[in-house]
């Protein structure tokens, strides 16, 4: 059997400053995800700032489904999240430190 699998970009260039939020995304059809976080630019002090990855049945309603990812402090650094048994529809959240902002690009990779 051929597993399937697919990428999508579901921030591009994005800059988060305060609170923020991911365009949902369904993958009711996918077993595992993978949310890659790629930090661009940043200013100010980030500190110890982390993103939930959130689950929904319908993408409106959300929940912390427990997996946390800590936020790349530098340029081009990457970190991840791997999530399973999801439900429909997944997205990430968090809190900027208030002076500080993070330009990002986030990949959410999916396979069945």
């Amino acid at each position: 059997m051929t597993r399937q699998s697919y990428t999508a970009v579901v921030e591009r260039n994005c800059v988060w400053e305060g609170r923020f939020e991911t365009e949902p995304y369904e993958a009711a059809w996918a077993a595992e995800a993978i949310f890659f976080v790629r930090a661009l630019e940043s200013a100010g002090e980030l500190g110890d700032v982390r993103a939930s990855v959130q689950i929904s049945p319908d993408g409106m309603h959300w929940c912390d489904e427990g997996t946390l990812i800590e936020l790349p402090a530098t340029a081009e650094a990457m970190a991840f999240g791997r999530v399973h048994h999801f439900g429909g529809w997944l997205r990430l959240a968090g809190r900027v430190p208030a002076e500080a902002q993070i330009k990002v690009i986030v990949y959410l990779a999916l396979k069945e």
